[in-house]
């Protein structure tokens, strides 16, 4: 704690009121209470020139709460909810407790919080862009899927095509019987194609003026403009990895650990990190081990994976290639090299 902080708080996030710890530096609590979740609240709460080490959850609230504290002067502690499983499982479970836990937690040691850093703000913003992208392409595959299914009921089938194509292209084998039921979904369908394609646009655009370092990971075939600009913005700051390997477990695209003794078992994947992020790699990962995948060290590696057969032995190497993709496209955006798809067969091949 720092020599100013006297005051520890934790602070249990809620959409209209927050739960509030107060401890004093003997670990007493000195006050109890709550505060509406609004702007004006808190800053009229925690202003005042009293600096404190608060501590908060990640959550909906986490990110403006925290610039906002930050701003009246605050050491903020933003402790990963995941990991808190004394509070998610605790069998008294409130909010009071939650509060008092955290501030507790964040007195003794806030390395027990595995405190994160939100983006900021600007970020945050093009972040959300991504999203509401991710949320109608989304909501047009459950569409597509929805008239496929219908219409096998009828006994027919529509043709194959892209998502993009879809509702012009199956309009004419809808049965004249599912017209009523289906017309009106197909032109939602068009409707939601039309707004991706905005998206589109807009990421492509945002790429090319503000986010210059995403040229350097579309290099890799797989990776495009949604891919590599939810990429940069996620890491936000490369310099955060020490290492270009820490990429892949901070995704949530290394196994599980449950080692004792000689037990050894194979894990899922831990699944941390941003789901929308990891989501995009893998689909990566499936162009680049699919049949329209160039050649390269990267797709080499993962058919060799796939090749020694077992269980799931498929499913495993495209979220192989996806951890090492991560890992590569953190290394072209720190040393901004030429992105060369052969480089290890080169080395390997005799002279």
């Amino acid at each position: 704690m720092t020599q100013d902080s006297t005051l520890t708080v934790g602070v249990d996030l809620g959409d209209e009121h927050s739960h509030l710890c107060v401890l004093d530096t003997g670990g007493q609590v000195v006050e109890e209470g709550r505060v509406r979740t609004t702007e004006g609240a808190l800053r009229k709460r925690f202003s005042g020139p009293a600096r404190m080490r608060i501590a908060l959850e990640t959550g909906t609230h986490s990110p403006w709460v925290s610039r906002l504290l930050e701003e009246c002067g605050h050491e903020v502690l933003v402790a990963q909810s995941r990991k808190l499983r004394m509070i998610s499982r605790s069998p008294s479970k409130n909010d009071r407790s939650d509060a008092e836990m955290l501030a507790r937690l964040a007195r003794v040691d806030p390395h027990l919080l595995s405190p994160i850093r939100h983006r900021g703000v600007e970020a945050q913003a093009d972040l959300a862009v991504l999203r509401s992208r991710q949320a109608l392409v989304r909501a047009r595959t459950d569409l597509v899927n929805h008239v496929r299914g219908a219409v096998k009921s009828f006994g027919a089938r529509l043709p194959k095509c892209s998502t993009d194509a879809f509702a012009r292209k199956v309009r004419e084998a809808i049965p004249e019987e599912l017209h009523p039921a289906l017309l009106p979904v197909l032109e939602t369908i068009e409707r939601l194609t039309a707004d991706v394609r905005v998206f589109d646009r807009r990421v492509e655009k945002r790429c090319e003026e503000d986010y210059r370092a995403t040229a350097l990971l579309r290099q890799v075939a797989g990776v495009g403009p949604v891919t590599s600009l939810a990429y940069v913005l996620v890491l936000e700051d490369p310099a955060r990895f020490a290492k270009s390997r820490a990429v892949g477990s901070y995704l949530g695209l290394r196994p599980k650990q449950s080692d004792s003794g000689e037990q050894e078992p194979q894990l899922r994947i831990t699944k941390a990190g941003d789901k929308m992020l990891r989501a995009l790699l893998v689909q990566a990962a499936h162009y680049i081990l699919g049949p329209f995948g160039p050649d390269t060290d990267l797709r080499r590696w993962g058919l060799a994976l796939a090749a020694r057969g077992g269980k799931n032995a498929k499913k495993r190497a495209v979220v192989a290639v996806a951890r090492k993709l991560a890992v590569l496209l953190h290394r072209l955006w720190v040393t901004g090299e030429v992105y060369e798809p052969l480089r290890q067969a080169k080395r390997s091949k005799p002279t």
